[in-house]
């Protein structure tokens, strides 16, 4: 299903005929507003109404017009999905909701972290959201292949990947044709190069960002948490530039077990209901890892991440 510019996602429920209120999207974080858009080129500076929660980028919404050419936001439309992030006081505060896709980000340099990789993974797994790996910068590696063989487990476990360099435009071509037609989000270590390809990929991002300054009557200077914009060839991507800290604040010990794809043929086989696949008598997950039916690098992040979750998700 296409759900790019020019497609608009259906809902269980959207304005009513006659309703005063119009049915938008959230495509920018503006200070304590939101920049919504109703249709393409058509942006307001909308406030929420009070104890609504928290809307985001990507969210349909239900608004109506205020005083002074603003509006406000009344109803966040029911989501596919939405990432978290740990929020001020132990809240969680969205990122981004309604993505078809998120796209993690390694490069050659400098030196992929997998933790975080398979940490992004995990979160996504979680949400049934797809996910899949850039490898940017491959002009700085020997050769094709070194990069391929870096993400082998990967490969092996199903998950798609696109050697890139921004540099020498090598296959980014085929990474456009990628997004058509859906929502993406671009996640990754700092110093991989996602500011330079979401530029690549949004040759207009400035002419979109002075419209939507523009638009709203604010200042380019002003905070922007995430941003969406639409692709040149339809699709929209969210540039959020602080996401790496996204995944883990509400998962269990058995929901990253479950995040790691290739362990749930083997988590049935563990002797326990509750096994945490660590030191657990009987536990399949471990054993097929050191026996290589499992990628055992994969494994030992995984044992890592745990030490990660908050005391209260890891008895």
């Amino acid at each position: 299903m296409n759900r790019g510019r020019n497609s608009r996602t259906v809902t269980s429920k959207s304005a009513a005929p006659g309703s005063p209120f119009r049915e938008g999207l959230v495509i920018a974080h503006l200070g304590q507003g939101l920049a919504v858009e109703g249709s393409p080129g058509d942006i307001i500076l909308c406030h929420t109404r009070r104890r609504l929660g928290f809307a985001t980028v990507g969210d349909r919404v239900l608004w109506e017009p205020s005083e002074g050419n603003l509006g406000r936001v009344m109803e966040i439309l029911p989501r596919r999905n939405v990432l978290n992030r740990p929020g001020h006081n132990e809240t969680i505060r969205p990122v981004a909701a309604n993505l078809d896709r998120v796209f993690v980000v390694v490069a050659a340099e400098p030196e992929p972290d997998w933790l975080l990789v398979d940490q992004y993974l995990a979160a996504c797994e979680r949400r049934d959201l797809r996910a899949a790996i850039i490898f940017n910068k491959v002009d700085l590696l020997p050769s094709q292949a070194v990069g391929e063989g870096l993400l082998a487990d990967y490969h092996g476990i199903g998950y798609d990947s696109f050697l890139v360099s921004v540099r020498t435009g090598e296959r980014l071509s085929e990474l456009r044709k990628e997004l058509i037609g859906q929502c993406s989000m671009l996640v990754g270590q700092s110093g991989v190069g996602k500011s330079s390809l979401t530029n690549a990929l949004l040759p207009d991002k400035q002419l979109q960002t002075r419209t939507l300054s523009e638009k709203t009557s604010l200042g380019r200077h002003t905070t922007t948490t995430a941003t969406l914009y639409h692709l040149p060839d339809g699709g929209d991507l969210i540039d959020s530039p602080g996401v790496s800290v996204f995944g883990l604040a509400e998962m269990s010990i058995r929901d990253l077990a479950s995040g790691f794809r290739e362990f749930r043929p083997w988590i049935p086989r563990c002797r326990f209901n509750d096994c945490r696949h660590i030191n657990d008598k009987g536990c399949a997950v471990r054993e097929a890892a050191e026996t290589g039916a499992l990628p055992y690098a994969r494994y030992e992040r995984y044992l890592k991440l745990i030490e990660k979750l908050p005391p209260s998700q890891r008895p």
